[in-house]
């Protein structure tokens, strides 16, 4: 990680970013709003993931973002790929140790409520882990046991809410639950995590927010609807699908991140 670090700090000079962004799919895009950007690929930083998914960049850029410094990850790795649920554990521990100390993850997903329609955002208040790994692993210390209780950062969430009222959009709240992929769910399965209180269903983000609360950064996660999840509509589930349908509730969390940014709201 200290290689990592050292390089990182190198590449930023002088920038100190506080807040660090993970861009799903749908939202690659918000990288070219960064000011006075610098660009670094993944594979420039040891430790960092490589993703193989379509619609995942591989780069990390960092600047000004709605007049305020930001780390963007144009990208993650999933457990899908790999196996590994802590695949992403190398770069956020390089963003603490650059001194981030707030993480905004977000993600495609499918929707559980027929009310939260695709092109809906949905501000994640908590998550079931389904997958059943966890990044923590193997960690030889008591720092493994981490408390959730508040995965999902109160202050954050009230403030991502202003920014969203600011906006004038529209944002449901709700639980995630993280299946490991990368088949799609089933019918059953959906049904199942409906009656378990999920909202949404997805296979990224519930990695990243434990290793960031183990880490002891602050997260904010939100989804982009891009379906209705199986068996709600009686069609088939395709990842063309997710592809299609993210960059239009991409383009309404970036206005919320946008505002979110102008507003100070990450500053706290």
């Amino acid at each position: 990680m200290k290689e990592a670090v050292d390089r990182l700090v190198e590449q930023l000079d002088g920038l100190a970013p506080a807040t660090a962004m993970v861009l799903g799919s749908g939202l690659g895009g918000l990288v070219d709003e960064v000011e006075n950007a610098v660009r670094i690929p993944y594979a420039a930083l040891p430790g960092f993931p490589r993703s193989g998914v379509t619609g995942h960049a591989g780069e990390l850029v960092a600047g000004l973002f709605g007049g305020r410094p930001v780390i963007m990850m144009a990208g993650r790795a999933h457990y899908y790929e790999h196996g590994d649920a802590s695949v992403m554990r190398p770069a956020l521990e390089t963003l603490a140790g650059i001194g981030v100390t707030k993480l905004v993850l977000t993600n495609a997903a499918g929707s559980v409520d027929p009310e939260m329609l695709p092109g809906s955002i949905m501000l994640i208040e908590d998550h079931i882990n389904f997958a059943g790994a966890n990044p923590l692993f193997g960690e030889p210390t008591d720092r493994r046991f981490v408390g959730l209780t508040e995965a999902y950062d109160g202050r954050l969430r009230k403030a991502f809410e202003s920014a969203a009222d600011a906006a004038a959009i529209e944002l449901h709240k709700g639980v995630y639950m993280w299946f490991s992929g990368p088949s799609f769910e089933t019918p059953a399965e959906i049904r199942m995590a409906r009656m378990f209180g999920a909202h949404a269903v997805g296979m990224s983000t519930v990695p990243e927010a434990i290793i960031a609360r183990f880490l002891g950064l602050r997260v904010l996660a939100c989804s982009v609807i891009t379906n209705l999840a199986a068996g709600m509509t009686g069609a088939e589930l395709s990842h063309r699908e997710t592809k299609d349908m993210a960059p239009i509730g991409g383009a309404r969390l970036a206005s919320v991140l946008r505002k979110a940014f102008e507003k100070g709201s990450f500053d706290e």
